[in-house]
């Protein structure tokens, strides 16, 4: 079914085995400029230039990931805590269930403990994901690509000084990624707020008591640009969280996502998830909190409760949605091949999104 608001068409799509909704946005005037040829040749570009200048700036080397681990190691992330991995078994280790990771937070922790990496120094890496449960629309697929990265810092430095130092850092590459855009492709670049705004999730919730953590996201982001909302996690004095976050990575007072404002969606686009990874006293108030102190058991948490692995600050920059910023495209399959219910397909080829 079809309906007009505003400036967006917007078609609903039911899924006949889940009985979902699926919201497909479908911007009036769209124009992609960029043909997919050369789209997939600005994919390219912004790819390779990013992950050299990321590298550069975080002092970061990259190194190789694994597209999945085994279900007893408990390396893999269940995300806001909900989500299924895909599994599936291995005829050479019948033993053992294998999954496809959701992210590599955990991982990567226990890398910079394997490579004997220093305070300062740090890792990033190619993440390809499958997230199963994915509510599907122009910002969210199944398929997830990202640049995963982790820095070792001094215990002393699990601070909210060193989380926004890091985000401004990260801000400023991505803010450079535009200009170098524009360089090659002037007419398809689109142009970003100069400066990022910091505000805590409780602080949103004060400002905006009568709306969801949606809204009160959409809202600080349009009009500020570009935020970074912290301390995701925990319950606010309304008693509900922000947001879901795994309780075994991010320490929930030293987190927070980087949202900019995306006028084609009439929403925030959120291009990072990161923060601080917990020390041993953060897992284990978080685990108690959301009831998964079996997880203590697990060999990853048991090396860090026993305070075998370094302190750490780290996330994920979306690939895919980062191109999808920056080249000012209305739907992330522009800018990705996954997979999409036919009648999306067919709805985006006539208004000139043209999923690859």
């Amino acid at each position: 079914m079809f309906f007009q608001s505003a400036n967006i068409v917007e078609l609903k799509n039911s899924f006949i085995q889940e009985e979902k909704i699926m919201a497909l946005i479908l911007p009036e005037h769209y124009d992609p400029v960029l043909s997919v040829r050369e789209t997939q040749e600005a994919i390219k570009y912004i790819r390779d230039t990013f992950q050299k200048e990321f590298g550069k700036e975080m002092n970061l080397e990259r190194v190789s990931a694994p597209l999945f681990v085994t279900k007893s190691s408990g390396l893999n992330d269940n995300l806001n805590g909900t989500e299924r991995p895909v599994g599936f078994d291995i005829l050479a280790m019948p033993n053992e269930e294998v999954e496809v990771v959701h992210s590599l937070a955990k991982w990567k922790r226990m890398a910079l403990h394997k490579y004997d990496f220093q305070p300062g120094e740090g890792l990033y890496t190619n993440m390809n994901a499958i997230r199963r449960d994915e509510e599907l629309d122009n910002l969210h697929s199944v398929y997830v690509d990202q640049w995963d990265w982790e820095k070792v810092i001094d215990k002393k430095d699990r601070t909210i000084e060193e989380l926004e130092n890091t985000v401004r850092t990260i801000f400023k590459v991505i803010k450079h990624m535009e200009h170098e855009v524009w360089y090659k492709y002037p007419n398809a670049v689109r142009h970003l707020p100069d400066d990022i705004y910091f505000i805590t999730s409780e602080e949103l919730l004060q400002r905006y008591p009568d709306k969801t953590p949606k809204e009160r996201e959409n809202l600080i982001t349009k009009e500020k640009g570009c935020v970074f909302i912290e301390k995701i996690g925990d319950k606010l004095s309304n008693g509900e969280p922000h947001d879901g976050r795994a309780p075994d990575y991010d320490d929930w007072s030293l987190n927070g996502d980087i949202l900019f404002w995306f006028d084609w969606l009439d929403c925030a686009l959120e291009i990072s998830s990161m923060g601080i990874r917990v020390d041993e006293k953060a897992m284990e108030e978080q685990l108690k909190k959301a009831h998964c102190e079996e997880r203590k058991n697990l060999p990853y948490h048991q090396m860090l409760l026993n305070g075998e692995l370094p302190y750490t600050i780290g996330g994920g920059v979306g690939q895919s949605r980062l191109c999808m910023l920056l080249l000012n495209r209305a739907h992330i399959g522009e800018v990705q091949s996954s997979l999409w219910p036919q009648d999306v397909i067919d709805a985006c080829e006539k208004h000139k999104i043209h999923l690859l």
